[in-house]
């Protein structure tokens, strides 16, 4: 069984904060400083160039990626980390349509997160072969995948109200009509377990600054299913993605399996930061945390709509339909959290409503998600958001 006070003590959280933000920005690792010290002192400082071999920095995408890929499910050798979510997405729509070369309809559904259709309409503009981004309501996807469906594009947790997609049956449906079936897994990968071998997924990606807590900027992932490793057909045909990046032929041969997916040279600093924060979850059962997120955010309901009647629910009311954050609507949401914030419990607002809150239960414990929600009554009752400072917005949110 997980020990949730142990994993707390491998955080690095400031005093006199109530942190519900770990599905926007996770928080610091304890020994994530060092490794990143060590990293630029040690291995950079003063092995210089001769750290690409002796501190294993070539080979580090892939060894971190198979971490990851025990939190998704995902066979050894089928995941590499580097660059950003957006390539990620990229890569995998692109390859999934290269598979599909007589099908023209990418199905997605508007709960989607918006960088996922600015990249598939970005990339089916350049294609110019008459490709159509079709997007549909969540409920509406399993009705949609028809025989003209290349590709599904989903994310398994919608970023505004946490409504969970069921990964497995929507696979399962765009492997019956012929499609294959991508997944964002940005908001699941570390808060729910996943099983994308399991479920059939053909591709899958996810970013590793949220609830894996790599740090800002943190380097995404790319996970494309073995069946599919050595005919995926990587777009950006960058050099570490090559053969043999190290021979320096002029044409491009891609690499084998996941390494195709590499595109630039690894940010090394970067993946130090994510390589120690992925070292929490060695002592980590995800079954545990999807229970233990449970317990806190239907406490937290609980507790906001005893004492907080003006915020509707916008997350499903079944915790099975959610992943692990809770959101609230309310006109004012903005300023409500500004107020919240300036009284040091940290969450965020997604335009034009929301109020998002997440539930991490390695740091988040359960008297810290009572007090919260007590402090957000005091800021509804007294109408404390009304103050011109809240007014104000900032350019993140």
């Amino acid at each position: 069984m997980t020990d949730f006070a142990a994993t707390r003590a491998a955080f690095d959280l400031p005093e006199g904060v109530i942190y519900l933000d770990g599905n926007s920005l996770g928080v610091l690792p304890r020994g994530a400083a060092a490794r990143v010290e060590r990293t630029i002192r040690a291995e950079w400082g003063e092995r210089l160039i001769r750290a690409w071999n002796d501190a294993g920095w070539m080979t580090q995408p892939a060894r971190v990626g198979d971490r990851i890929a025990r939190l998704i499910g995902a066979p050894a050798g089928s995941v590499v980390v580097g660059d950003t979510l957006s390539i990620k997405v990229y890569q995998a729509l692109a390859a999934a349509l290269a598979l599909r070369p007589g099908r023209r309809i990418v199905l997605s559904d508007s709960g989607n997160f918006p960088t996922d259709l600015y990249i598939a309409q970005g990339l089916l503009d350049t294609l110019g072969q008459g490709h159509e981004l079709r997007v549909v309501a969540p409920e509406e996807v399993a009705g949609a995948i028809t025989g003209d469906v290349a590709a599904t594009l989903l994310t398994e947790v919608d970023y505004r109200t946490g409504r969970l997609h069921d990964m497995a049956a929507l696979t399962r449906v765009a492997h019956e009509a012929g499609a294959l079936a991508i997944w964002d897994l940005a908001h699941s990968a570390g808060a729910i377990p996943v099983d994308v071998t399991r479920a059939g997924a053909d591709f899958a990606v996810g970013c590793t600054y949220k609830y894996l807590n790599g740090g800002p900027g943190a380097p995404a992932f790319i996970h494309v299913a073995p069946r599919h490793a050595a005919v995926a057909r990587p777009a950006l045909a960058g050099w570490m993605g090559h053969e043999a990046p190290f021979a320096f032929d002029a044409a491009y041969r891609p690499g084998a399996g996941i390494e195709r997916m590499r595109v630039g040279t690894p940010p090394v600093i970067a993946l130090a930061a994510l390589e120690a924060a992925l070292e929490v979850w060695d002592m980590v059962d995800m079954r545990d945390v999807r229970a233990a997120s449970l317990r806190l955010s239907e406490r937290f309901i609980a507790e906001v709509e005893a004492q907080c009647p003006a915020l509707e629910l916008a997350s499903p009311r079944d915790a099975a339909q959610r992943g692990s954050q809770v959101s609230f609507r309310h006109p004012h949401a903005y300023p409500v959290m500004a107020a919240l914030i300036d009284r040091g419990v940290i969450g965020d607002v997604r335009a034009p409503d929301i109020l998002r809150f997440g539930f991490t239960p390695l740091y988040l414990s359960e008297q810290e998600v009572v007090r919260a929600a007590g402090v957000l009554a005091t800021i509804m009752r007294d109408e404390a958001w009304r103050d011109p400072r809240f007014q104000q917005r900032q350019a993140v949110t």
